[in-house]
C-alpha cells in the first residue's frame, strides 16, 4: 500500500510526459543535428539527405516532428490542468510556467525555419518582422537578429546555433 493523495488523477501525469518527451526531442534533435547543413543552398537537400540516405533517419526525422507536435498537446493540457485546479493562484509557479512556455513557442519557431523550405522563410521573415514594431530599437534589433538587412545564409545559421 502507498500513500497517495485522493485527488491524484491522470491529469497529474502531463509534467513527467513533457519531461519524457523533452528528452526524446533532444536525442533526436542531436541525432539530425549531426547531418543537417545550415546553409540555404543546401538545407533542403539535407534534409532529403536525411530522409532517403541516412539509415533510419525518416524514423528520427518523424519521431522529431511527432514529439514538437506531441510537446504542445502535452503543455496546452498541463496549462489546461493548471486552470481547473487553480494552479495560477502560486504567482512563481504559474509566471516559470509561461516563460517556459514562450522559451518553447521560440525553439520551435527555430526548428520550423530549419528546413528552409518555402514556408519556412516567409515565416522567417514574417515573424522576425514583427521585432520592428518595439519603439525606438524595433528595426535594429531585427537587423540584429536578421544579421544583414534581409534573412539570408547568416540568418538560417544564427538559427541553427540557437
Amino acid at each position: 500500500n502507498y500513500m497517495c493523495p485522493k485527488t491524484l488523477n491522470i491529469w497529474w501525469n502531463f509534467g513527467s510526459c513533457l519531461g519524457l518527451l523533452l528528452v526524446s526531442q533532444l536525442i533526436t534533435g542531436i541525432l539530425l543535428s549531426i547531418h543537417y547543413n545550415p546553409n540555404t543552398e543546401e538545407a533542403m537537400g539535407s534534409v532529403y539527405y536525411i530522409m532517403r540516405d541516412v539509415q533510419g533517419g525518416w524514423f528520427v526525422r518523424n519521431c522529431h516532428v511527432s514529439g514538437a507536435n506531441f510537446m504542445f498537446i502535452c503543455v496546452y493540457l498541463h496549462i489546461g490542468r493548471g486552470l481547473y485546479y487553480g494552479s495560477y493562484l502560486m504567482k512563481s509557479v504559474w509566471l516559470s510556467g509561461m516563460a517556459i512556455l514562450i522559451l518553447l513557442m521560440a525553439i520551435a519557431f527555430l526548428g520550423y525555419v530549419l528546413p528552409w523550405g518555402s514556408m519556412s522563410y516567409w515565416g522567417a521573415v514574417v515573424i522576425t518582422s514583427m521585432l520592428s514594431i518595439v519603439p525606438v530599437v524595433g528595426e535594429r534589433l531585427k537587423v540584429w537578429v536578421w544579421g544583414v538587412y534581409l534573412v539570408t545564409n547568416v540568418t538560417l545559421k544564427r538559427f541553427f546555433v540557437l
